[in-house]
């Protein structure tokens, strides 16, 4: 077992999960480019590491997977984007972003807006609210059901499937029989709608994949099958969702605890768009993203062989002080370049803008309701997993 100097950083660590900055700080400064023997994975933390390692998929492949205990395999033929490299990548890509146009968001801010006012104004004159499962895990949820295609009666038990995706056990990570089961229920309700939609397509992004046609290696337009089209809905309903629940929980605390920034906020809400980004950078939902070397690469002075498996902590990077000056302050007026919270290069969160939107929208509206609130002793829980970091429950009493 490491001892209390020795460095040691692993995904799967619970303690570790809970405070994981004083670990990746030292990992910056001691260990730029950290080996860990037990699970047999490099780690990058630094900045400018994790940024161009984003910028290199010839170099740090996807296509063995992204998440830890699941590298390994060829995951290329999935069907997932988030699994491939170009040239399939590129196509894909392409027709995804399709759904995620300035048009289509723009329309969907009336939406989120409508959606927050109908989940917050029921809590108005409580003493006491979970602003995670009774909000902010909510709102996501809705707004990419709409823009799924998820019919209102089933976004619950979906939303529940996603939350159970990311369940990890220890030893064996997200590769648990919970997991399993509520992606494989999630992948079958999906491929209905993606069946359905084929024969009746609507306004929504699984009828916008099942119409659409690719060029293929050869050169000839092909549709998607059921098979990729399922498993595109699949990781933007997942992905849609946890994002932004993360994010919102993080503002709940984050902002509870510097109650002069939230004031700012109240009084300034153009501020809020900025502050999001903050929130962002410095605590990322995922902040854990594997790649796998394709090549022999010189980092810090060592070999990193072909086929190593590297972890990218974009968590840390948003902490880096060769970065970020007094990087561990959070400030929500606070003016930087850019940050990796949504990756960076090719594997760019392609729903990143929608996430934006959400979390601008959920605060103000929060705000409205809400200007002060603080939380309850004991009433924080953190949900553990090896790629995404936020809160399941925040217990929060709003103040009067």
């Amino acid at each position: 077992m490491p001892t209390t100097t020795e460095l040691y950083w692993d995904p799967y660590d619970t303690d570790l999960d809970d405070d994981p900055h004083p670990t990746w700080k030292r990992m910056r400064d001691e260990a730029p480019l950290y080996r860990n023997d037990r699970f047999g994975f490099w780690a990058l933390s630094r900045f400018a590491d994790v940024e161009a390692a984003h910028r290199d998929p010839a170099t740090y492949s996807s296509a063995s997977g992204t998440v830890l205990e699941m590298m390994g395999n060829d995951m290329s033929g999935t069907g997932q984007i988030i699994f491939m490299d170009p040239p399939a990548h590129t196509t894909l890509r392409a027709l995804v972003s399709r759904a995620f146009t300035p048009r289509r968001m723009a329309a969907l801010e009336d939406d989120i807006r409508a959606i927050c006012t109908e989940l917050l104004d029921p809590l108005v004159g409580r003493d006491e609210l979970d602003y995670v499962q009774d909000f902010a895990a909510q709102v996501p949820s809705r707004v990419i059901s709409r823009l799924v295609g998820v019919p209102e009666e089933d976004r619950e038990e979906q939303r529940h499937n996603i939350d159970g995706i990311f369940h990890i056990e220890p030893g064996v990570g997200m590769l648990n029989e919970k997991s399993i089961t509520c992606q494989l229920a999630l992948r079958e309700y999906l491929r209905g709608l993606v069946a359905d939609r084929a024969e009746a397509p609507r306004d929504d992004l699984v009828s916008v994949l099942s119409q659409a046609s690719i060029t293929d290696e050869d050169g000839g337009e092909r549709r998607l099958t059921v098979d990729e089209t399922t498993d595109f809905a699949l990781l933007l309903f997942s992905a849609g969702t946890e994002t932004v629940m993360r994010l919102l929980g993080n503002a709940a605390v984050l902002l509870a605890a510097h109650p002069d920034q939230r004031a700012d906020l109240v009084a300034h809400p153009e501020v809020i768009a900025n502050a999001v980004e903050e929130l962002l950078r410095y605590e990322a939902p995922s902040p854990v993203q594997g790649r796998t070397t394709t090549r022999d690469v010189e980092l810090h002075g060592t070999t990193v062989p072909a086929g190593s498996k590297v972890l990218l902590l974009t968590g840390s990077a948003g902490r880096d002080e060769r970065e970020y000056p007094d990087a561990d302050r959070f400030d929500v007026r606070r003016q930087f370049r850019q940050h990796v919270s949504f990756g960076y290069g090719i594997h760019y969160c392609v729903g990143a803008n929608l996430a934006r939107v959400e979390g601008r929208i959920a605060l103000e509206e929060t705000f409205k309701r809400f200007p002060t609130w603080d939380v309850v002793p004991d009433g924080v829980v953190r949900q553990h997993t090896s790629t995404v970091r936020g809160y399941s429950q925040v217990r929060i009493r709003p103040g009067a």
